[in-house]
């Protein structure tokens, strides 16, 4: 059975970079794209990507878009759309989720918070 994948889609390679790191050194297998659209292309590519780590905050398509697209996608809308916000401002969580995203974790990101929820969505 192929590895499941996470794919993180952030414009900052930085934020990027973090991620993987982290997610490599509990064994996961990362994809990153730093566009919505690179995001979609990727998930049209690999059937085996269990969640997407999705940036809210994005040039051209940010993440609510993103999310309503891939709702319309019949090869997209069953993947768990985790949702990564740097405002952790009131009502984010709740605006977030009734995008369609099926979690939220705001950065600074709790590593331990991180983990928890993507073991909650790829069991």
């Amino acid at each position: 059975m192929p590895q499941k994948l996470i794919l993180i889609i952030d414009d900052d390679n930085r934020n990027i970079f973090a991620l993987k790191a982290v997610l490599k050194a509990k064994g996961f297998d990362c994809l990153s794209a730093i566009s919505a659209q690179e995001g979609f292309s990727i998930m049209e590519k690999h059937d085996n990507v269990a969640i997407v780590l999705m940036d809210m905050m994005m040039p051209d398509m940010d993440g609510y878009q993103a999310i309503a697209a891939m709702k319309k996608s019949a090869k997209m809308q069953n993947i768990p759309v985790l949702a990564v916000t740097a405002q952790a401002m009131v009502g984010d969580k709740e605006r977030c989720l009734s995008a369609g995203a099926s979690g939220y974790v705001s950065k600074p990101i709790n590593v331990d918070e991180l983990l928890m929820q993507i073991e909650n969505f790829t069991k």
